[in-house]
């Protein structure tokens, strides 16, 4: 093996370390890692199901907007607005 060949392995290694699930993130070390399958679990306690949409960016933009102003997050702002938008 090459020299340069050494030091893309020595790259490699370090770079799948630092991409490793328990490795700290940067500004993220201290908090406890969400372990997707109970958060999956959590969410259909709660009867919520996941829905994907695509929206214009302008629209994203205006919900985070709201989401913001009101201290809310995303999912609990969109849901309210479909309500309001279903009602009849």
């Amino acid at each position: 093996m090459k020299k340069t060949d050494l030091a893309k392995n020595d790259a490699k290694k370090l770079m799948n370390k630092m991409a490793a699930p328990g490795a700290a993130a940067f500004g993220n070390a201290g908090g406890p890692a969400i372990d997707k399958r109970e958060q999956r679990k959590r969410d259909q306690a709660l009867g919520l199901v996941p829905f994907a949409v695509k929206l214009n960016g302008d629209l994203v933009k205006r919900l985070h907007t709201m989401a913001n102003e009101r201290g809310v997050d995303m999912n609990s702002l969109v849901a309210e607005v479909l309500s309001k938008g279903l009602e009849d």
